[in-house]
């Protein structure tokens, strides 16, 4: 009779501990290697945009740098709930000159083999200038690098790459208002 009991006891407890351990394995934080292996950077693109422009009282210019891309679920797993850090610098400095931190894939997961939505990411700094021709000789405005990381399941940012910025300019000035002469016509005679 005891050793029945124990018997029981012991199917009991594993029924009860079963969910438990493969709910516990599925929070397990992945590895950089899992992370690299289970997704792809495509459809890179880099340019630069306004983030400040006026005309007046003063001019002023600031064209920030921007990437967007896709992400390859290359997983046998949907993706979700994954971040992206984006690191801006001049290239050869060590210090950054902008970021961007986003919470990228959240309500709509990404599933295996397929594409996610285009990503976009913009600079918090940029390079001023007074319009769109004093970029030409601004010596602020270097060639800039942008490091890329991704972080997912409470997993540390893991460096997915480190790509030149486009020299590329996404931007257009307000072009003068040209106003028209009115031509006055002779006085008609009374």
């Amino acid at each position: 009779m005891d050793h029945g009991r124990k018997t029981i006891g012991l199917i009991a407890c594993l029924a009860i501990l079963s969910p438990l351990v493969v709910f516990l394995a599925s929070c397990k934080v992945p590895t950089d290697e899992e992370i690299k292996k289970s997704l792809e950077v495509v459809d890179l693109d880099s340019k630069w945009v306004a983030k400040e422009y006026r005309q007046w009282p003063h001019p002023k210019l600031t064209l920030v740098p921007v990437i967007t891309f896709r992400v390859k679920n290359l997983s046998s797993v949907p993706l979700k709930y994954v971040n992206f850090n984006a690191l801006f610098k001049e290239q050869g400095a060590v210090e950054n000159r902008g970021d961007c931190f986003l919470a990228a894939i959240r309500k709509k997961p990404v599933l295996p083999g397929e594409l996610s939505d285009l990503i976009t990411m913009k600079s918090n700094f940029g390079v001023e200038g007074m319009n769109l021709d004093s970029f030409k000789n601004n010596l602020g405005w270097q060639t800039f690098t942008v490091k890329l990381f991704v972080q997912m399941k409470g997993s540390r940012h893991v460096l997915l790459g480190e790509w030149i910025v486009s020299r590329k300019i996404d931007f257009k000035e307000d072009q003068p208002v040209q106003l028209k002469e009115i031509k006055k016509e002779p006085e008609k005679k009374k």
